[in-house]
């Protein structure tokens, strides 16, 4: 699949804002800042919802042309894309603690069998536990491509909606008992009702089975640019009327989320986000909208270097800030734009040393297989 600008820049803001959320790491980014590093979190839902989509509406059109898939070199491509430099980065962690941004990490064989998101201990603070999100993915390259083939060859429109809707209900379902388990009038917030912060980080927001909303989104959109190619077409003439619709509904979401511990945000804030982040997506998608004409100076290399960044950031954060002369320590904005200058030097490093080499490798193992296929 070629790549689309727009959909690069929605990579970069994504990028940019979950390395922004991290900011306190680095001791903030000041006065003036504390919206990005409130709401920075939502740029992981975009990547779910870029997700769903790219991988989705690849796996879709192979089935629709051949009408079966390869799981074995889908797997295969994965595996080139995702393991070597997230085993680089836990090679690191395991094996120089100094380097991590906490003392405490969660046990190696859940990093290595992606099952970390389910096993979230929040009594204290864990190293690397961005890589929660990385599970949400990984449960998904998993499961969706079975999915497909047990699905598809007998789905219907009001079967695959209804069960797409019904997951999601579902994750809605969890996340209200989750709340009700554990909420508390607040002592701080007049009263309101709130759910325990550590609880909501264990059941509500790390958790696969909480958070498929996103990917839900990404999944419905592939399905409807592939086997609703005309109606699909119809909404891309429209870039801009998407693009807005989609910004008024993230602003409503952000409302929703200005407290993120309550029964509405987290019953309905999750798929009310990912709805307007759809309508983005379907937006930066179009080749006539403002989104994919945007030319932002190094959207491209920052979306190409995303899952490098996002691996390393917070360790190198926390290291910088840690290095950082002292004149240079108390000064918001420019202090962490010297720490997050350590960490685009260090997501470069990863990317070009470990992870671009193992693309190219997937891409000559890729080309292998159609040679042999055709001779």
């Amino acid at each position: 699949m070629r790549r689309l600008s727009g959909l690069d820049l929605l990579r970069a803001v994504a990028i940019v804002s979950v390395v922004c959320t991290h900011s306190w790491i680095a001791g903030g980014m000041g006065n003036g800042f504390a919206w990005i590093e409130t709401y920075g979190w939502m740029g992981v839902d975009l990547f779910f919802v870029l997700s769903g989509y790219l991988i989705g509406r690849q796996l879709l059109l192979r089935f629709k042309d051949d009408g079966q898939l390869n799981l074995k070199a889908f797997y295969r491509q994965r595996a080139y894309r995702i393991l070597p430099a997230y085993l680089a980065v836990l090679v690191v962690f395991f094996s120089f603690p100094s380097l991590r941004e906490q003392p405490v990490i969660q046990p190696l064989w859940q990093f290595l069998t992606f099952t970390m998101n389910l096993f979230v201990d929040q009594s204290t603070g864990h190293a690397f536990s961005s890589a929660w999100s990385l599970c949400v993915e990984e449960h998904f390259y998993l499961i969706f491509p079975l999915a497909v083939i047990t699905v598809a060859p007998h789905a219907s429109a009001r079967r695959v909606a209804a069960i797409i809707l019904g997951l999601c209900v579902a994750g809605m379902v969890w996340r209200g008992l989750a709340w009700w388990q554990s909420a508390v009038p607040s002592a701080e917030d007049g009263g309101v009702w709130e759910m325990n912060i550590r609880r909501y980080m264990e059941m509500v927001y790390y958790p696969t089975y909480a958070r498929l909303d996103g990917l839900l989104a990404g999944i419905t959109l592939a399905i409807v640019s592939v086997y609703r190619s005309v109606f699909w077409e119809r909404a891309q003439r429209h870039p801009n009327v998407l693009a807005l619709a989609g910004a008024v509904v993230v602003g409503i979401s952000v409302w929703i989320f200005s407290n993120i511990l309550t029964f509405e945000a987290c019953v309905f804030g999750f798929p009310l986000l990912s709805i307007g982040l759809a309508f983005l997506v379907v937006a930066a998608a179009a080749p006539g909208g403002v989104l994919a004409k945007a030319r932002v100076p190094g959207a491209g290399w920052m979306a190409a270097v995303s899952y490098s960044l996002y691996l390393s950031h917070k360790a190198v954060l926390s290291l910088a800030f840690k290095h950082l002369p002292a004149a240079l320590t108390q000064h918001g904005l420019l202090t962490f734009a010297c720490c997050l200058l350590a960490a685009l030097c260090a997501a470069a490093i990863l990317h070009y040393l470990v992870e671009r080499p193992f693309l190219r490798l997937r891409d000559r193992a890729a080309r292998g297989s159609v040679t042999q296929a055709a001779a």
